[in-house]
């Protein structure tokens, strides 16, 4: 009889477990319906800021300890113009680089360069046009000249190349305030003569190019030169960092 009783209790708290067990699955169940449940169904895990992905001929360019010239002074400007296809091959050359890339002398001169335009025009920025130029890219510029009369304008890569493949040149020219590229009496780039620096006079006095696109090429050409670099006598915007035996004797060609 004792027995009985005892399994009798025993068998009524189980039931009244289950039946507690129940009743609170079924609020919370009511609870989720009514949106009052706090805790998340899933974990959420914060992703980290995506790094832009750079070119292989930019991951070229940084194995061979070359400077991206706006990781060391942003100010200055950069628009490959190789890098579309308005330049005077009509060819777009520069598949993957968007970058200004020059040896760590040429890059230091350049940032000097800019501090010094700054000081005299703090309003005015540098315009960075090509400056390394792979040797293979060279070979694409000299094919579209070689046999013609622009060819003295472009470097043969057969005979060692130019100081834009040992990243010692910069084409550059300066921006104003608003962005807008000085008038310097040709666009950038511009194969002829009314681009050679030893012919400005003559062109000032024949009409071909204003006095205040002279006095803008005096800038730039100053400030480049107080800053280490070397005209061209061909080319307005080109500087070179060293001659062209300096660069073959004491620097590494870019192929």
């Amino acid at each position: 009889m004792y027995l009985g009783c005892k399994a009798l209790s025993m068998n009524k708290t189980v039931y009244i477990l289950f039946a507690l067990i129940f009743f609170l699955s079924s609020c919370k169940i009511e609870k989720q319906k009514e949106g009052t449940v706090t805790e998340p169904a899933f974990t959420v895990v914060a992703k980290e800021p995506s790094v832009p992905v750079k070119s292989r001929t930019a991951m070229y360019l940084d194995s061979l300890g070359l400077i991206n010239i706006s990781d060391i002074d942003s100010t200055i400007q950069v628009r490959l113009m190789y890098a579309t296809s308005d330049n005077f091959t009509g060819q777009l050359l520069y598949e993957d680089l968007r970058e200004a890339y020059l040896h760590p002398n040429a890059a230091r001169a350049v940032v000097r360069a800019q501090q010094l335009l700054q000081k005299e025009h703090p309003g005015y920025r540098l315009l960075i046009h090509d400056a390394t130029r792979p040797l293979h890219i060279q070979q694409k510029m000299w094919n579209v000249v070689k046999g013609t009369s622009k060819s003295i304008y472009v470097s043969n890569p057969a005979r060692g190349g130019g100081l834009h493949n040992y990243g010692l040149a910069v084409d550059i020219s300066i921006i104003d305030e608003q962005g807008q590229p000085l008038d310097m009496g040709t666009p950038v780039d511009y194969l002829g003569v009314e681009a050679h620096i030893d012919q400005e006079n003559r062109l000032v006095t024949s009409g071909k190019m204003s006095e205040e696109a002279l006095q803008n090429r005096l800038l730039l050409r100053n400030i480049m030169k107080e800053a280490g670099f070397r005209t061209l006598p061909s080319e307005w915007w080109h500087f070179n960092l060293h001659s062209r035996d300096t660069a073959k004797q004491q620097y590494k060609l870019i192929q």
